[in-house]
C-alpha cells in the first residue's frame, strides 16, 4: 500500500440526497442536499451527482496540468466540464452513472489537447477509481 497523502472526511445526515446535509470534518464543506427537480424533487440545493462532477472536474484539470508539464506544453487557459448522468433501469430497479469529461484549452493545438485529456484520464484518481465501472466519454476543444 502507498503512503497516505490526505484523507477527506465528510458526513451525510438525515435523508441524504432528500433534504439532508453533507458536512466535512473541517467545516469547509457544508451543503444542503435535495433531489433535483428533474427527478421529481424540490431542487434548490446540491445533490451527489453535482458534488461528484465538481470533484472529478477539479481533480481532472489538475491532472491535465501535470500531463502538460510533463509534455513541456503550456496551455494558457484550461477548464474541465464534467457531466455526471444518473441512469435508472426501471426493469432491474437499478441505478448507475455515466460521465462526460470535456477539456476546454487554449494555447495548444487540437492534437495536443486530445493527448492531454487522454493522459489526464490515465493519471486522475477519479478516473482510476471509476475505470471499468462507468461509461466515460472524453473530448477536448481548443479556443
Amino acid at each position: 500500500m502507498s503512503e497516505v497523502t490526505y484523507t477527506a472526511v465528510a458526513t451525510s445526515t438525515a435523508e441524504g440526497r432528500n433534504g439532508g446535509r453533507a458536512v466535512s470534518d473541517d467545516g469547509a464543506l457544508d451543503v444542503a442536499l435535495a433531489v433535483p427537480k428533474e427527478l421529481g424533487g424540490a431542487g434548490g440545493a446540491t445533490n451527489p451527482e453535482q458534488l461528484f462532477a465538481a470533484g472529478w472536474a477539479s481533480c481532472f484539470v489538475g491532472a491535465v496540468r501535470r500531463v502538460a508539464a510533463e509534455k513541456k506544453v503550456r496551455p494558457t487557459d484550461l477548464a474541465v466540464v464534467a457531466e455526471i448522468t444518473l441512469h435508472h433501469d426501471t426493469v432491474a430497479s437499478d441505478f448507475k452513472l455515466s460521465a462526460v469529461l470535456h477539456l476546454e484549452a487554449s494555447g495548444v493545438d487540437q492534437a495536443t489537447a486530445d493527448e492531454l485529456v487522454r493522459g489526464a484520464h490515465q493519471l486522475c484518481p477519479y478516473s482510476k477509481a471509476t475505470r471499468g465501472n462507468i461509461e466515460v466519454t472524453l473530448d477536448a476543444t481548443v479556443a
